[in-house]
């Protein structure tokens, strides 16, 4: 075991009735990084996500976070666990009844006895973070699809988790609202220091972001490499991926080095 991994999952399968999707996933999390898994849609991405959370169980293999295997502990331990996970599902998952304000502040109202003070403040704090100041008393309905990301993001990082998932963060959106995406997960890693694991099929931008890039193909991850490593791989399935994917952006690259 790597001392730096905070999450592993070891040989982790699967089954749903016959079909094995998972299908002995091996991945390393480390500390302070982002990590990218990539893979085309149907591959089981969101599966790994959803088998760290303990959402999901295994048919078989652990998933260790911090050295304690999550599938096997108290519900008190996993939930000690969970508290340090911050998470950015797909489509926000705002409440469309309670304001942006509302919505930020909720983990807090639920999970601490900060006073109403300490709310606003904190609230406040990350609505600045977010560029979203003056959007505190607006509905979800009322601001845009980028905004609405950004204040998924505000609530899963107001309780300052130690690792924070982001399942296809940039789904829904054009060009230049993922961009101003990207550049505020930049800016929030860089500021708070956690540790981030992305489900992303935005290839090549999201390398932009990541530390580690794994690719799931056929129910396994076929490596987890830096983005440069990744990128000039003779693995034949991630070679296939990369061209697939990065087209002459990736050919060009490749001549001028």
């Amino acid at each position: 075991m790597n001392a730096q991994s905070m999450i592993q999952m070891i040989d982790v399968r699967k089954r749903f009735g016959a079909q094995e999707v998972l299908k002995g996933v091996n991945l390393s999390i480390f500390e302070g990084k982002t990590t990218v898994i990539v893979g085309e849609s149907g591959q089981g991405k969101s599966l790994i996500i959803k088998h760290i959370l303990g959402l999901m169980k295994p048919t078989s293999g652990k998933v260790l976070v911090n050295g304690k295997d999550i599938n096997t502990i108290s519900r008190k331990g996993l939930k000690e666990i969970r508290a340090n996970f911050g998470v950015l599902f797909q489509h926000a998952a705002l409440f469309d009844s309670m304001t942006v304000f509302e919505n930020v502040a909720l983990p807090l109202r639920e999970r601490t006895k900060a006073s109403e003070e300490e709310i606003r403040n904190k609230v406040a704090e990350m609505l600045t973070l977010m560029d979203l100041e003056g959007s505190g008393e607006k509905y979800p309905a009322q601001i845009s699809g980028g905004m609405k990301k950004r204040v998924g993001l505000a609530r899963a990082l107001v309780l300052n988790p130690k690792i924070v998932f982001f399942d296809e963060p940039t789904t829904g959106l054009d060009i230049a609202k993922s961009n101003e995406i990207y550049r505020v997960f930049f800016r929030t890693q860089t500021k708070l220091g956690y540790t981030s694991v992305i489900v992303s099929h935005d290839v090549p931008k999201i390398f932009k972001l990541a530390d580690y890039v794994a690719l799931l193909y056929n129910g396994v991850i076929q490596d987890c490499l830096s983005p440069e490593d990744f990128q000039t791989s003779e693995n034949p399935v991630i070679r296939e991926f990369v061209e697939k994917t990065m087209g002459h952006i990736y050919e060009s690259e490749r001549m001028e080095g």
